[in-house]
């Protein structure tokens, strides 16, 4: 092994979730950013008209250590663009000097740097910070603790939380421990996302025998990371690991990726070489899904800030515009619905998609399984595709639609659907779409996990445990919109193990059509909530 191999393998160790060069390279102009028009487009946001910058919103970021706050820690002291809200040390305020740390300063200058050279993608977002310390041992309680602090910071009101670090299988105590979900870190977020309302956006396993704790959560994002292809982050990097078929697929299944086939990997970022600011306000790159999951982070922020917008400006009269903007299902099914997957070809048919996303095999969204397997919603590579901030807003700004009447070509909803395979909401176009056109349909809801509360005090605290109620069973269907019959469907998305259900399809007849949610299969609560998001292409 030569000397330059070498030292990558000992930087992968050594970060986990990424690799760092620390030599600056070249500066890129902004749209070659990876906030710019070659990755998330986020920059557009920025500009007028939609002057989006995550102004008032808070998100939350847990690592080993934690950024440098100005005031307070001496590493900082030339340093005023990466300015973190407040910083903690599990549950309890940061101590001067203490556990500051460049891989958390480099993942927060991602989410909010005001570097005009180098901004971050939500640059006015208030961000709260918690290091978790280096623990000999499994440390997942101390993580769900300082995890559930963030929760609740803001009053309350934190809208996202980024993880860029995770637990190695080996570290976990039970017993032959495979990613089934029920590794007590990965209850834990399943658990705080229902109960605190909070995204959870979590870096994608990455390296040999990685930190696969938490990828198997259920409720919130996962994230894998993309590399340039002809100048554009538009091919996963070969360092994402956790497709059987790349790897050998006996030794990773359970231990790079979730039990029963179900999906890991929701979302693709860009992850390799990207610009970072140090803690002393020097610029350097590096690669990982450390890099990748925190540009998901802040795009929440950013379209929090418009639906927080949004509800202001109709004082909550508007049925469009309600609290349930807010909802992390609701901002799980946007993003996720309007990636990237297939470039447009300029006829919109493609739903304005930017880039086609590659795989490790060179192949596109419709080579993939799930384009073709209605029992498997996402790629086992790249999820629903990349992510794209401006296609994520023109997703969420239409507003909220629900089923009561028809809907708009593009929208969203938040609702229940209650009882048993007999129960369903149908949501009916209200145009008829375009031959040859797309359909992008994702629905999202929570597996339910629940506090074994000891003490009854509707906290975790160390010690306590949680109990796995399962997941319900929900299918989505697209069909003719005179059609009530499922079997007649023209495509379906009817996974047994998924808390996500996703249609790529391409309309082969102009019609009319509506979508139905479906109530398969109770395994705890009668009431469903779900998130679903739509874009479809009308006819002219």
């Amino acid at each position: 092994m030569n000397g330059q191999k070498l030292w990558k393998k000992l930087a992968s160790l050594i970060l986990g979730l990424s690799t760092a060069y620390t030599v600056p390279g070249p500066v890129l102009a902004s749209e070659d950013l990876s906030v710019g028009s070659a990755g998330i487009d986020a920059l557009r946001l920025h500009a007028a008209p939609y002057n989006l910058r995550g102004r008032k919103i808070a998100i939350g970021q847990v690592e080993i250590g934690r950024p440098g706050k100005f005031g307070l820690d001496k590493a900082v002291a030339q340093n005023r663009v990466v300015w973190p809200a407040r910083v903690f040390f599990q549950d309890d305020e940061a101590q001067t000097n203490k556990h500051v740390d460049r891989h958390a300063q480099n993942v927060a200058s991602i989410m909010i740097s005001s570097d005009k050279a180098f901004p971050g993608v939500a640059p006015a977002a208030r961000l709260y910070s918690a290091a978790v310390g280096r623990i000999r041992r499994s440390g997942q309680p101390q993580e769900c603790l300082s995890t559930q602090h963030l929760a609740m910071q803001n009053s309350d009101d934190l809208r996202g939380i980024n993880f860029s670090f995770g637990e190695s299988l080996r570290q976990d105590p039970r017993t032959n421990a495979v990613l089934d979900g029920n590794a007590l870190l990965t209850q834990c977020i399943d658990w705080s996302a229902r109960v605190h309302n909070v995204l959870y956006v979590i870096a994608g396993n990455q390296g040999r025998g990685g930190i696969s704790i938490p990828t198997d959560n259920y409720n919130g994002i996962n994230v894998a990371f993309s590399r340039r292809e002809r100048g554009q982050f538009a091919k996963i990097d070969f360092d994402n690991i956790g497709d059987p078929e790349v790897g050998i697929a006996k030794r990773i299944i359970g231990q790079e990726t979730n039990i029963d086939n179900r999906r890991s990997i929701g979302l693709v970022s860009p992850g390799n070489q990207i610009p970072l600011v140090n803690l002393d306000g020097s610029i350097s790159r590096a690669s990982g899904t450390s890099f990748a999951a925190p540009h998901a982070t802040a795009t929440l922020a950013l379209l929090q800030e418009y639906g927080d917008r949004q509800i202001a400006a109709s004082g909550q009269t508007s049925v469009q515009w309600t609290l349930e903007a807010r909802r992390h299902e609701v901002m799980k099914a946007v993003m996720l619905n309007s990636a990237d997957k297939i470039k447009d070809r300029g006829d919109g048919f493609n739903l304005g998609m930017s880039r086609t996303l590659l795989d490790q095999n060179h192949h596109s969204w419709l080579a993939s399984e799930a384009f073709y397997n209605q029992k498997i919603p996402l790629d086992i590579q790249v999820g629903s595709g990349h992510l794209n901030a401006y296609r994520a807003y023109q997703q969420f700004s239409p507003g909220q639609w629900g089923p009561e009447a028809p809907v708009p070509p593009v929208g969203w909803d938040y609702n229940t659907v209650e009882g048993n395979d007999s129960t369903f909401k149908d949501y009916i176009l209200d145009r008829p779409l375009a031959s040859g056109s797309m359909v992008s349909i994702t629905l999202a809801w929570n597996r339910r996990v629940e506090l074994e509360d000891a003490n009854n005090n509707s906290e975790y605290d160390v010690g306590e445990t949680f109990q796995d109620k399962g997941l319900n069973n929900l299918e989505l269907y697209l069909m003719p919109a005179a059609e009530n019959d499922i079997r007649k469907s023209i495509w379906s998305s009817v996974s047994p193990v998924d808390s996500v259900e996703h249609i790529f399809h391409r309309i082969r007849t102009a019609g009319r059509y509506k979508i139905r949610v479906q109530y398969r299969q109770q395994v705890n609560e009668p009431e469903q909530p779900y998130a679903l998001a739509w874009w479809t292409v009308p006819s002219p």
